[in-house]
């Protein structure tokens, strides 16, 4: 028999500098209840939805930078959109700017959340491929500094059992989708559904790129993700242009054999959704991509022991 959850992409337009996070807020609980009401059981908001991306801008005071960031989480702020899912019955994905104490020393992620139909949080992740800079590049049109503002994660990737232990449960933030790294280690915990949020801009600060050469580039690594892992993948934008500086949309909602089931059309707030059969992701794991039958780890040892590409010696003197 199959099983089936039926979820949301609740993709986001700009936020703006001088937007608050409660508007923000307002605006996710809107999208929240238009996807309970069509019989959405998971909602995935995007990366950093309650702020813009802020780091697209350099800010040398701490004081400045640290309005971004959440001390607690249900905030005051965000408290209202987890009191609505609890009454909605909808469990959720949020990504957002985390700061916290540890041993004395205050720590700074890009996190984000899974949140039960019962408003509880579930599972924290922390972003791991942190893209961009961290020192200022002047004559850059604009600034990607997630290497200053941002910890490498330490969570590592892992999973969650949800909806009454019935769904194996991942997720990831923005960069992450273009490691398959990132999906094979939760792939090979059996990962049925992973929850991704993102902040792209439609410009690369390195090379000229047109923006629809890296809209196929995201699609390009979330289906054949999705495929190689035999998991649905929830991918979910905040796009639009904020405060002058373009974000692209695209989010989607991508089955288990690769194909796009749901995609956004705008670059505005959107919700797109789809009830996922989650034994198509049984049938690819069996049938395609059997890890247990096929995979060879004893000869992907370079994966693990070394970062960075070392080419061979050359073989002429």
């Amino acid at each position: 028999m199959s099983r089936r959850l039926k979820v949301a992409a609740a993709q986001m337009g700009p936020i703006h500098l001088a937007d608050s996070k409660a508007s923000a807020v307002k605006r996710m609980m809107t999208m929240l209840r238009q996807a309970a009401d069509a019989g959405c059981r998971f909602v995935v908001f995007p990366e950093l939805a309650l702020t813009t991306f802020f780091p697209r801008w350099w800010m040398a005071d701490q004081a400045e930078i640290d309005r971004f960031f959440e001390a607690q989480m249900p905030s005051p702020e965000t408290m209202p959109l987890f009191e609505l899912a609890r009454e909605k019955k909808v469990g959720f994905y949020l990504g957002y700017a985390e700061l916290t104490e540890d041993g004395g020393r205050t720590r700074r992620f890009n996190t984000s959340i899974l949140v039960g139909p019962d408003g509880r949080i579930i599972g924290k992740y922390r972003k791991v491929h942190l893209p961009g800079h961290s020192d200022h590049l002047p004559q850059a049109p604009f600034q990607h500094l997630e290497k200053r503002y941002f910890e490498v994660g330490d969570l590592g990737f892992n999973v969650w059992r949800m909806f009454d232990e019935d769904v194996v449960m991942g997720q990831c933030i923005c960069n992450d989708r273009r490691w398959p790294e990132t999906f094979r280690v939760m792939g090979l915990q059996g990962v049925e559904m992973v929850a991704l949020g993102y902040n792209t801009p439609t410009d690369n600060i390195y090379f000229h790129e047109p923006p629809y050469r890296r809209v196929f580039h995201h699609l390009l690594s979330v289906q054949a993700n999705a495929y190689q892992n035999g998991t649905w993948i929830v991918a979910t934008a905040k796009a639009g242009k904020e405060d002058g500086f373009g974000m692209y949309g695209a989010s989607v909602i991508v089955a288990p054999t690769g194909e796009i089931a749901a995609q956004a059309m705008s670059e505005a707030d959107e919700v797109i959704m789809f009830d996922c059969d989650l034994s198509l992701g049984e049938s690819i794991r069996q049938n395609v991509f059997n890890f247990a039958r096929h995979r060879r780890p004893e000869h992907y040892r370079l994966i693990t022991e070394r970062a960075g590409a070392e080419p061979p010696p050359p073989t002429r003197k």
